[in-house]
């Protein structure tokens, strides 16, 4: 168990999940936060708003940091990331999301703490390899992006590691929804521009299908609320299973569809689909499928049901969207 008094480093901490992650430690009564990203943006700065923490610190200094300050850190939930799927410069996802990922890793690997990080469904491609989080089958992996690849290139270089923290998790996230993603822009999720689309117009436009196998609007995700996402890395900091690499979706695909008639549904209004051609800079490394095999955090011990997408899909529209609400 991390008890209460534990000083806790949240990377990522102003963007969409980091935050809320701050949130949800902050509501079982942890405090003692070090917010780690880059704070210039002001479009994140609401996300961080009312959060206790005792310390905020640029993401390129942190070490330096760390040095200076003389901090005992207990945790690390290393959630930053570069995570636009459309840019393709690999340098840039190279010294974000691999070189800095093993930075934090060897630090924490010498001072012997304990880490959770992001990894993503992303790695998976195509799904040819399927989408089980077996370790043996890292290295067959095809990404699609060079965001996905720089992901798997971090996952392989963990699995190769002699040296490690005590503990550690990875995670890789499927397609992760909910409060905190208003700076996200295109990067945000499919409900969030649904619900603005349907308020502007009273319509939702879906991508047609580029694949004979789906139907428009029946390509299928593995949706996942954000507040399962925070959930599950807590309990993985208070219980600290065998350490390994984890799928983290809700192991149910859904199609584009139920998710438009989710939000229809959660703002009281009669469905109004339309489906428009799918943007030619995503369309070769377009996902139509992705579902989480979830047996392996289960085995560990992992208790709790996810949110179904339409019960997610209502918290999030009604107490969060509608509202312009923060977690």
């Amino acid at each position: 168990m991390i008890n209460k008094n534990a000083n806790i480093i949240v990377t990522g901490a102003a963007g969409f999940i980091g935050s809320c992650m701050v949130s949800f430690l902050n509501q079982q009564g942890y405090e003692q936060l070090i917010l780690v990203d880059e704070f210039g943006d002001q479009d994140k700065t609401p996300n961080l708003v009312n959060k206790k923490f005792i310390l905020k610190i640029e993401r390129d200094e942190l070490f330096v940091k760390l040095q200076e300050e003389k901090i005992k850190i207990d945790f690390v939930f290393h959630l930053g990331a570069r995570t636009d799927t459309t840019e393709f410069d690999y340098r840039i996802h190279q010294k974000l999301n691999v070189e800095y990922s093993q930075n934090i890793w060897n630090y924490c690997s010498v001072n012997s703490i304990p880490l959770v990080y992001a990894s993503s469904a992303a790695t998976y491609g195509n799904g040819q390899q399927g989408y089980l989080d077996d370790n043996t089958l890292i290295d067959e992996l095809k990404p699609l992006n060079p965001y996905g690849i720089s992901k798997n290139e971090f996952d392989k270089w963990v699995l190769h590691q002699e040296d490690h923290p005590p503990f550690w998790a990875g995670l890789k996230f499927f397609n992760v929804y909910g409060p905190n993603e208003y700076h996200k822009a295109r990067m945000a999720s499919v409900i969030f521009h649904s619900y603005n689309r349907i308020k502007e117009t009273g319509k939702v436009k879906l991508f047609r299908s580029n694949h004979p196998d789906f139907k428009d609007g029946e390509q299928l995700r593995d949706f996942i609320y954000v507040k399962d996402i925070v959930s599950v890395c807590y309990w993985l900091m208070q219980h600290q299973p065998p350490s390994d690499i984890f799928n983290l979706g809700t192991g149910m695909a859904r199609t584009f569809n139920d998710l438009a008639n989710a939000t229809f549904a959660a703002l009281d209004k009669a469905p109004s689909i339309e489906y428009i051609d799918m943007p030619e800079d995503i369309r070769d490394s377009y996902q139509n499928f992705t579902e989480a095999k979830m047996d392996k955090l289960k085995k560990a011990g992992y208790p709790a049901d996810f949110f179904s997408l339409e019960k997610g899909v209502d918290d999030y529209v009604r107490n969060f969207l509608s509202q312009h609400q923060y977690y």
